[in-house]
């Protein structure tokens, strides 16, 4: 299984500096009750699926449940592509887009790309996102442009085109939750969900509901399924699917 790391950590340092507004928190979890995962690096924890099949993209409406308690590091609520030594020839690349919390920040949504060879880049999109306020996310392999993909926000496009070189058809989406705790000795608390999950069956849409595959469960954190996926259903990208559906949270 491939791990992932450096997730939003290039962000924090210069987000806390640059977004001062003020966050509360009520944390409540000791840092016993979590702690650093099987599926990443050192400090990171995994609430969430990778999808079954190999997809051109994946899509969710994805709402925070209650204010997340980050007292170092980050929660996220995050759908995606590609890994560390995800790529093609085992480079690490991927392509995000969730809901972020960070300390002393406003919770907002943000994307992340990772090209080969390059560091992370931390887009924010829209910040104060508020606890019950619901996105429809996606990341999405454009129409007759294999390799290239872009991140859409409530049915618009959120980014220009992005060139990952050898990204067609190799990659398992994934729809996840994501604890980082920055080396500190605590626990962040969260409560996401995922609804109307889906997965491109082909360039640009074609959608289908998510089929949920291998599971991340780390200590601490927990994974409630709300609706069955239905095997093999498929729609076209403008109407509507019963899709997977699952909160993730801190126990």
């Amino acid at each position: 299984m491939k791990t992932w790391g450096a997730l939003l950590a290039t962000a924090a340092a210069t987000l806390v500096v640059t977004l001062m507004t003020p966050f509360q928190t009520s944390a409540t979890a000791s840092a016993s009750g979590c702690g650093s995962g099987s599926h990443g690096s050192a400090g990171y924890a995994y609430a969430g699926f990778e999808s079954t099949r190999v997809s051109s993209g994946v899509r969710a409406t994805v709402t925070s449940l209650r204010a997340p308690s980050v007292k170092a590091g980050h929660a996220a609520a995050w759908i995606g592509v590609g890994g560390k030594s995800a790529g093609p020839n085992g480079e690490t690349m991927w392509l995000q887009v969730g809901v972020a919390a960070l300390p002393n920040t406003p919770v907002m949504l943000y994307t992340e790309i990772t090209r080969p060879g390059i560091d992370p880049v931390f887009i924010p999109l829209t910040q104060n996102v508020r606890v019950g306020e619901s996105h429809d996310l996606a990341v999405l392999e454009m129409y007759r442009r294999p390799g290239v993909w872009r991140v859409w926000l409530d049915g618009k496009p959120a980014t220009d085109p992005i060139v990952l070189p050898g990204s067609h058809r190799i990659w398992k989406p994934i729809a996840t939750a994501e604890s980082w705790n920055g080396g500190a000795a605590t626990c962040n608390t969260f409560g996401f969900r995922f609804e109307r999950v889906g997965v491109a069956g082909g360039l640009g849409g074609s959608w289908r509901t998510f089929e949920p595959g291998f599971a991340f469960r780390d200590r601490g954190y927990v994974v409630r399924q709300l609706r069955p996926a239905q095997g093999g259903q498929r729609t076209l990208s403008a109407d509507a699917i019963e899709a997977y559906a699952f909160d993730a949270a801190s126990a």
